[in-house]
C-alpha cells in the first residue's frame, strides 16, 4: 500500500509538473491572470488524471482472478465484488460530476441545459425492447438491466453522454488531426533558420521598394489617390510583421533550443515515424471494429453493440498476447490513453479554437489568451470523456473484460468406466457464463442508453474520415517555420518586448 501510495503521489507531482509548463508555455505575459492560469491548470490535470481511470477499472476486473479462471478468496463473494464495482462505477460518476458542477459555476444558460438533460435522463424510458429467440439480444437485454432501474444515476448517465457528444466532434475535428500533424512535422521538421532570414531580408527590400515608389508619387506636393493610399497603409503594416519575423529569427538563430533541436533531428524523424505507425494501427483497429459491429451486432436499434470480437483485431490481440506478462497490457492501455490526450492537444495547438467556420482564439507559446487557455481545458475535458469510448472501440474484447479468464468443464472417455472431466482456461468472451466473468463498469457505462451507443458508431467511422483528410493535408503543406506561430499580423510591437529583452 505505501508502495502504491508513492507512486501515486509522484504520478500527481508530474502531471502537475507537466499542467504548469504546459500553460505558462503557452499563456500570454500581457493577459495572464492568476485565478485563469490556476484553473487552466486544474482543468488540465483534472482532464489528464481522469484518463487513467479506464485503466485501473480494467486493472481491477482483471485482479479479481487467478491466472488459471478461479476468483482470488476476497473476490469469491459476489457482494464484495458487487461493491468493487459499484465503487468503479461511482467514480465515472463523481468525476463528471466535477465537470458538471464547474460548467454550473459559469453560465446559467449552461445550467438550463443541464437540468434539462438531466431531467430527460431521469424518465427517459429504458425498458429492454421485448424478448426475442437471439442469444445476442438477450444479452444486450441483460446489458440495459445491469445498472439498475434508479433515476438518479441514469439522469446523470444521461447528461454527462450529451456532453459525451460534443467531446465526439471534438475528437473528430481536433484528435484526428492531431494524429496525422504531430508525426508528419516530427518526420519534416522546420525550415533552416539561415535561410528564412535571407528570404525575409529579401522581402523587407522588396516591400520598402514598393514603398519607396508610391512615395514618390507625391513629392511633388499632390495628394495621393485613396487606392494608393490604401496600398501604402497595407505595405508599412506587412512592412511592421517582416520586420518582427526578423527579430524573432535572429533570436531564433542564437537560441541554444533551436542548435540541441537541429542536432536531435535523427531521434524526431524516428519519433514521428514511430507515431504515424501507432496512428495507421489504430486507424486499422477502429476500421475493423467497426466493420465487426456493422456485420456482427443485433442492429442499430441496440446502439451496434457486441460482445467480444469476431474479426481479427490487431490491437485487441496485442494487449491479449501482453497478459502473460504483468503489467506490460495496462503500460500499454495507459500509453494509449496518453496518446489520444497528447495528439488532441497537438490538433489544438495547430487548428485553433473554431466555432463552426469562425476562428475564436489561436494557441501561440507566450501569446495565448486566458480565455483561450480556458477552452483549450474545456475541449481536452469533453475529449477525455469520449476517450472511453475510442479505446472500447479499438479493443471491444479487452476493454470488456480485462485479461480475465474462466474454468470451462470438458469431459473425455476414459480408459475405465466413465468419462473423465478436464477443467481448461479461456480468455472471458461472450460465451462465459455471467457469473463467471465481470463486465468492465466503464463498459456498462458507455452502453447505459444504446441511441449514444449508435452515434457514436457512426462518429467512429467520421473519425477514420477526418483523419484520412488531415493525413492529405499534412503531407501536402511544407515544412513548418522555425517561428510558427510567433508573429502575426494583428500582435502589437509592445508583445515583441520580451524577446527582445
Amino acid at each position: 500500500a505505501s508502495i502504491c501510495s508513492v507512486l501515486t503521489s509522484s504520478s500527481l507531482c508530474v502531471i502537475l509538473a507537466f499542467c504548469w509548463i504546459y500553460i505558462r508555455k503557452f499563456q500570454s505575459r500581457q493577459e495572464s491572470e492568476v485565478v485563469s492560469t490556476i484553473t487552466a491548470i486544474c482543468a488540465l490535470a483534472i482532464a489528464l488524471i481522469t484518463s487513467a481511470l479506464l485503466p485501473v477499472d480494467i486493472f481491477l476486473v482483471s485482479f479479481m482472478k487467478y491466472p488459471n479462471g478461479t476468483y482470488k478468496e476476497w473476490a469469491a463473494n459476489n457482494e464484495t465484488r458487487g461493491q468493487i464495482e459499484d465503487t468503479v462505477l461511482y467514480g465515472y460518476y463523481k468525476k463528471n460530476w466535477y465537470l458538471l458542477k464547474n460548467a454550473l459555476k459559469y453560465t446559467i444558460g449552461f445550467t438550463i441545459v443541464c437540468v434539462v438533460l438531466l431531467l430527460i435522463g431521469a424518465f427517459v424510458p429504458l425498458q429492454p425492447p421485448p424478448s426475442q429467440n437471439s442469444t445476442q439480444w438477450d444479452k444486450v437485454q441483460y446489458l440495459f438491466e445491469e445498472l439498475g432501474s434508479s433515476h438518479g444515476l441514469p439522469a446523470l448517465s444521461f447528461s454527462i453522454s450529451s456532453l459525451t457528444l460534443i467531446g465526439m466532434l471534438a475528437v473528430i475535428t481536433y484528435t484526428a488531426y492531431g494524429m496525422s500533424v504531430l508525426p508528419l512535422n516530427l518526420i519534416k521538421g522546420t525550415r533552416s533558420v539561415l535561410y528564412e532570414r535571407l528570404e525575409n531580408t529579401e522581402d523587407i527590400d522588396d516591400v520598402e521598394h514598393q514603398i519607396e515608389k508610391l512615395k514618390s508619387k507625391c513629392k511633388d506636393g499632390r495628394p495621393l489617390s485613396s487606392r494608393d493610399r490604401h496600398n501604402l497603409q497595407e505595405l508599412e503594416g506587412k512592412l511592421q510583421v517582416l520586420r518582427r519575423r526578423g527579430r524573432h529569427l535572429e533570436i531564433a538563430e542564437r537560441n541554444c533550443c533551436t542548435k540541441v533541436g537541429s542536432a536531435l533531428r535523427p531521434f524526431k524523424i524516428l519519433l514521428g515515424v514511430f507515431f504515424i505507425l501507432v496512428a495507421l494501427l489504430f486507424i486499422v483497429a477502429l476500421f475493423i471494429s467497426n466493420l465487426d459491429k456493422a456485420l456482427h451486432s443485433a442492429g442499430i436499434s441496440t446502439g451496434f453493440i457486441i460482445f467480444g470480437t469476431n474479426l481479427t483485431n490487431p490491437l485487441n490481440e496485442l494487449l491479449l498476447a501482453l497478459q502473460p506478462v504483468f503489467p506490460l497490457d495496462y503500460i500499454l492501455i495507459t500509453v494509449i490513453t496518453m496518446y489520444f490526450v497528447l495528439t488532441s492537444m497537438a490538433g489544438i495547438r495547430n487548428m485553433g479554437i473554431w466555432f463552426f467556420w469562425i476562428r475564436l482564439y489561436k494557441i501561440r507559446p507566450k501569446r495565448t489568451r486566458p480565455q483561450a487557455l480556458l477552452f483549450l481545458c474545456m475541449i481536452l475535458l469533453l475529449i477525455v470523456l469520449h476517450t472511453s469510448y475510442m479505446i472500447y472501440s479499438l479493443a471491444p474484447q479487452y476493454v470488456m473484460y480485462g485479461s480475465q479468464k474462466y474454468l470451462v468443464q470438458t469431459q473425455m472417455p476414459s480408459p475405465g468406466p466413465g468419462n473423465t472431466t478436464f477443467a481448461t482456461t479461456r480468455i472471458c468472451d461472450a460465451d462465459a457464463p455471467e457469473d463467471q466473468c465481470t463486465v468492465t463498469r466503464s463498459y456498462l457505462f458507455l452502453h447505459k442508453f444504446w441511441f449514444f451507443s449508435t452515434i457514436y458508431y457512426f462518429g467512429n467511422w467520421a473519425f477514420i474520415g477526418a483523419f484520412l483528410i488531415g493525413l492529405v493535408v499534412s503531407c501536402c503543406r511544407g515544412k513548418k517555420s522555425v517561428i510558427e506561430g510567433e508573429v502575426e499580423a494583428d500582435d502589437s510591437d509592445l508583445s515583441d518586448d520580451e524577446y527582445v529583452h
